[in-house]
């Protein structure tokens, strides 16, 4: 398969989620992606996950999760022989990302600036918590604390609960997501100009934006201040969350016509024109009072022979399954969604998830495992015209 960045070259010195996350999509698109990681050291995640024997081989399985498909050279950074293999490799390089604190690069001389004077076709990348500028682009930032702060947690839960975090790194995974499209967007804009780019990649700022589809724009352009409602919707009813006989079920009524067809499906047609359900406000004011009523038919039987029927009707309708059950669900195994690769370091083979897309209808390749920490920096560094004898030296110097 002829793959959209094939030719490519990523210098990744990204760690954890956001950065990896990033670099991994361009890997999934064929770049060739260089994870440029701190001798002995490592991206932190080689020693995360739930797998404590795979962290102490610094392959934890944080770390499986985002670094397939890539190359690792050990490259010290603070080293000043260090540093010039790194502008050498900038030189030929299309791309470099990194998710330090703002002004880490710029301590160490490698500053967006100063690699772009090197090479000006360069698209560098820096993703972080707050942005580059602001008031709080130097403060700490973890997904948790982005969520905190761009409301995603004082809108997660109900009354009761909330504040609560999402059950993901959403914000992470969000950034991570727009950072591969800027990145893939410059590269096209150099394509027609020749010209690289500096792009910067705010965590928050990313946040906000996946919230635009109504939380944002609803307080803005309305002064609607949205709360936490649990599992259902802020904009429909009947839309969320649902007791069955035997569990929950999601059900989504976005449409009149979506209503009208939960009704008939569940044996209750004269709710269809009840003046307290008739109209989406109607719905939305007396939602409590139509979650009850609709609970008392659904006890009636199964999640799955609900769903059956509603889907049946034309009514978006679901289960709420658990991470092992999507997992093994004949819809990833078709799809290709998990793919698995041989891991020399762990002598076993291990699974990750590949790209959430196809291209002329196959999934995209896992090809590469996840590399053991320096794995291929004597090949990068010979393919970059460094000897033997160079490669020799800097190794004795610390510098790799």
């Amino acid at each position: 398969m002829s793959l959209p960045l094939a030719g490519i070259r990523v210098l990744d010195l990204t760690n954890v989620i956001a950065g990896p996350l990033a670099s991994y999509q361009l890997a999934l698109m064929g770049a060739d992606v260089i994870k440029v990681e701190v001798p002995g050291i490592g991206d932190l995640s080689r020693k995360m996950g739930a797998d404590p024997a795979a962290g102490r081989r610094q392959m934890g399985t944080s770390y499986l999760a985002f670094n397939a498909n890539k190359k690792s050279i050990a490259l010290n950074l603070k080293n000043e022989r260090g540093k010039d293999v790194f502008r050498r490799l900038v030189g030929d390089a299309d791309v470099v990302l990194e998710n330090f604190r703002p002004g880490a690069m710029a301590r160490l001389g490698l500053s967006a600036e100063t690699l772009c004077a090197l090479n000006p076709r360069l698209i560098y990348c820096a993703v972080s918590g707050f942005g580059q500028t602001g008031p709080l682009a130097q403060q700490a930032s973890y997904d948790q604390i982005i969520q905190g702060y761009c409301g995603l947690m004082a809108l997660t839960g109900d009354a009761e609960t909330a504040p609560v975090k999402a059950g993901l790194v959403v914000c992470d995974t969000t950034a991570a997501i727009t950072a591969a499209f800027a990145i893939a967007a410059a590269l096209v804009k150099r394509n027609a100009t020749g010209e690289g780019e500096i792009i910067d990649v705010s965590m928050l700022d990313c946040a906000l934006s996946s919230m635009t589809s109504w939380v944002i724009s609803n307080y803005l352009n309305a002064g609607y201040q949205a709360g936490p409602i649990g599992n259902h919707s802020q904009t429909s009813a009947p839309s969320g969350t649902f007791q069955t006989g035997d569990g929950p079920l999601n059900i989504v009524n976005n449409e009149q016509k979506q209503f009208a067809a939960t009704c008939d499906a569940l044996g209750v047609p004269a709710l269809k024109t009840d003046p307290r359900f008739a109209e989406r406000d109607d719905r939305m004011r007396n939602q409590a009072a139509l979650k009850t009523i609709l609970e008392a038919h659904l006890a009636t039987d199964s999640a799955a022979a609900w769903e059956k029927k509603l889907v049946a009707a034309g009514v978006p309708a679901g289960p709420v399954l658990s991470v092992a059950q999507i997992a093994d669900h004949p819809q990833m195994r078709e799809r290709g969604q998990l793919q698995s690769v041989h891991v020399p370091a762990l002598d076993r083979d291990v699974q990750v998830v590949g790209a959430g897309y196809k291209l002329h209808g196959q999934a995209l390749p896992i090809t590469l495992p996840p590399p053991a920490l320096g794995e291929h920096t004597q090949e990068v560094l010979s393919a970059a015209g460094f000897s033997a004898a160079e490669i020799a030296s800097l190794q004795a110097d610390g510098a790799i």
